[in-house]
């Protein structure tokens, strides 16, 4: 008889400076299987991530005299947790700005309570796959335009063997790229392979910018003149491709 497969709870941090709102969501995500932790302040969503483990951060946009866009660019300069940004602003240019400081998805206020229960549910399961397939595929090492991509120890270095840092969705752009050297990609084809499925209910056209903004992120670690891109490229009439041999082998 096998052993049952212990899964744990997930670990939700609600950042709000609005008191009411924070007490909701928390109350909400308590009841429908996670562990919600309220945060009104950057500091305050510091020492959470210090104290313990967080799989996931729902973050407000304004937090009083903070921008949560910031301590979104700052948290992914040194975490993979994935984060929600919340918003009452539903502009597509505040979209894009969320998912330029590295959101992995985006809400607008006022939202319908299972529909952000199905999206926190939809990043988690991305985040659990997202690991599971990197534990699956880490025994390679890719060699591309005089750079190098480690996967064992996620470690990309560039031609000067200077190591470079890339977000988790970054990562996840590069090793599809890896993978199709030399074949033209459109931007539904890169999300499928990023499986962005919490993002599906944007416009084609939202999440092709989407895409595009992290194509753009990702030119800016490897190509030498991201205006002049000579490794990613853009395929006019498709979306992009990677345009270099690419070598692998056991790392």
């Amino acid at each position: 008889m096998g052993e049952s497969k212990q899964v744990a709870i997930p670990r939700v941090l609600v950042v709000d400076d609005d008191p009411d709102m924070r007490q909701m969501l928390t109350q909400f995500l308590r009841q429908n299987g996670t562990i919600a932790l309220p945060a009104a302040t950057g500091a305050e969503v510091r020492k959470c991530l210090a104290d313990g483990r967080i799989d996931l951060i729902l973050l407000d946009v304004m937090l009083g005299d903070e921008s949560g866009l910031a301590i979104c660019d700052e948290l992914r300069r040194a975490h993979e947790v994935p984060i929600i940004m919340v918003s009452a602003l539903s502009a597509d240019h505040q979209r894009m700005a969320g998912y330029e400081v590295g959101a992995d998805d985006y809400i607008a206020k006022p939202f319908n309570p299972d529909l952000l229960l199905a999206r926190v549910k939809a990043v988690l399961s991305r985040a659990r796959r997202s690991s599971s397939l990197t534990h699956r595929r880490s025994t390679k090492a890719y060699a591309f335009a005089g750079w190098s991509y480690n996967a064992k120890r996620d470690e990309v270095l560039s031609p000067q063997g200077v190591q470079v840092a890339l977000s988790r969705r970054e990562t996840a752009l590069l090793k599809a790229l890896l993978a199709n050297p030399h074949i033209p990609l459109t931007r539904e084809e890169i999300a499928a392979a990023l499986d962005v499925t919490g993002e599906t209910a944007q416009s084609g056209e939202a999440l092709g910018r989407g895409i595009d903004v992290l194509v753009g992120r990702l030119r800016s670690k490897i190509e030498a003149n991201p205006k002049d891109p000579q490794i990613l490229r853009t395929e006019r009439g498709v979306g992009y491709v990677f345009a270099t041999d690419v070598s692998e082998q056991d790392a």
